[in-house]
């Protein structure tokens, strides 16, 4: 590529976009992200970007609106500046379960999302485990979606698992977990469940056999841990003799922690995609780094590379 590269960030998760960089062997653009007196964001890029290759590293992380409003505003500064191509990276979308109209008069808040990332000046989107992978379909521009799904399976592999059974948490989280069961040659269950309200859930039935098995649930994300721990008591109830969790992005938010420490849960299993606040870091959760997954990913963007091959 005749375009230099540039890695510019916001304040949503710096230790990860610091990683990345480390791994790209590139710094950060030099660029002020800040707050005006009444919590307007500013933002002033403090070196020339005209005609870069510009990936900005933004998940749009609680609180939510804060850092969405840091990456648009950080794009359009870009946008004017004449960077040559702006690709928004998203480790974490945010709003990403609004993806259609469940109910009467409700949004879709999903494709909005995405139509602000566009119009503020986005060339191309690259994300982490969208929550519904339609929503690749919301935008107008090139998206190029990645898993997670090898740094999991990598680590799951070395635990030594034993009769190990992968467990969909519902049934939008049937392709993930038949993906990840195959690799790690391991069973497959199904949670039935109904959803009452917003993060309320109702567990219903569980589908396959996990008596006597270690159990692994895996879902795209961990909010309140509602959905989470009715699996894990439905599992229990059920016989496994070991219980795990894996969630991409740990949202964690109201009464995740104290959930989760009061469950049967052994581990709790996440990425780097959002940065826990030092209350959430407790001895059943275990961090993995996805700054090497995306970095490549990166990598492979600016030099016209494939980056579907990362997953074959």
């Amino acid at each position: 590529m005749a375009y230099e590269l540039k890695l510019l960030i916001g304040n949503a998760n710096r230790p990860l976009a610091e990683a990345i960089a480390r791994q790209l062997g590139t710094g950060l653009a030099d660029a002020e992200v800040s707050r005006f007196s009444d919590g307007e964001v500013f933002v002033q890029i403090n070196e020339n970007v005209r005609g870069a290759d510009v990936f900005v590293i933004q998940p749009t992380c609680p609180p939510v609106n804060d850092t969405l409003m840091e990456l648009l505003v950080m794009l359009d500064a870009l946008k004017r500046a004449s960077a040559q191509r702006i690709t928004a990276v998203l480790p974490y979308y945010g709003y990403a379960r609004q993806d259609r109209k469940a109910q009467s008069r409700v949004p879709i808040s999903a494709k909005l999302v995405a139509d602000l990332v566009t119009a503020a000046g986005a060339n191309r989107v690259l994300a982490l485990d969208l929550h519904a992978g339609q929503i690749q379909g919301f935008f107008n521009i090139p998206v190029d979606h990645l898993f997670a799904a090898p740094v999991l399976i990598e680590y799951l592999g070395r635990k030594g698992l034993q009769e190990p059974v992968v467990v969909a948490p519902d049934a939008g989280g049937v392709e993930r977990a038949r993906a990840i069961a195959k690799r790690l040659k391991a069973g497959l269950a199904i949670i039935d469940k109904r959803r009452e309200g917003t993060n309320v859930s109702l567990f219903m039935h569980l589908i396959g056999d996990v008596k006597g098995r270690e159990a692994i649930i895996i879902d795209d994300m961990i909010d309140t841990a509602g959905t989470l721990i009715q699996a894990v008591d439905a599992i229990k109830r059920e016989g496994a003799r070991r219980i795990l969790a894996c969630g991409v992005h740990p949202v964690l938010s109201g009464p995740a922690i104290a959930r989760i420490e009061g469950s049967p849960l052994e581990e709790v299993i996440v990425t780097d995609s959002i940065p826990l606040t030092p209350e959430k870091r407790i001895p059943k959760i275990t961090v993995l780094s996805v700054a090497n997954l995306l970095a490549e990913a990166i990598r492979r963007i600016h030099v016209e590379e494939s980056v579907s091959t990362l997953f074959v």
